[in-house]
């Protein structure tokens, strides 16, 4: 990965973070840790899309997918923080 794929893929991140942050309505953790959420997310959603076979295509898939994957990880946290 050259560093404009990893600014690339820190953008999507983090723009999924806050994203997911204003889906899960009172949910997230801030703004900076909803970023920081949202670039894990982003690699949580690559991996389960990859095993389930679904490729997205360009940029606008890459969002759909990271914002996905950052909303199932801050549900994730929120669940475990309440255990």
């Amino acid at each position: 990965m050259d560093i404009i794929n990893l600014i690339i893929f820190l953008a999507v991140g983090a723009l999924a973070g806050w994203l997911a942050g204003i889906i899960m309505k009172g949910r997230g953790f801030g703004v900076i840790s909803n970023i920081i959420v949202g670039i894990v997310g982003a690699l949580l959603g690559g991996f389960v899309f990859g095993l389930l076979g679904i490729t997205t295509g360009g940029f606008l898939g890459s969002i759909v997918m990271a914002t996905i994957g950052a909303v199932i990880l801050l549900y994730m946290i929120k669940i475990l923080k309440k255990v």
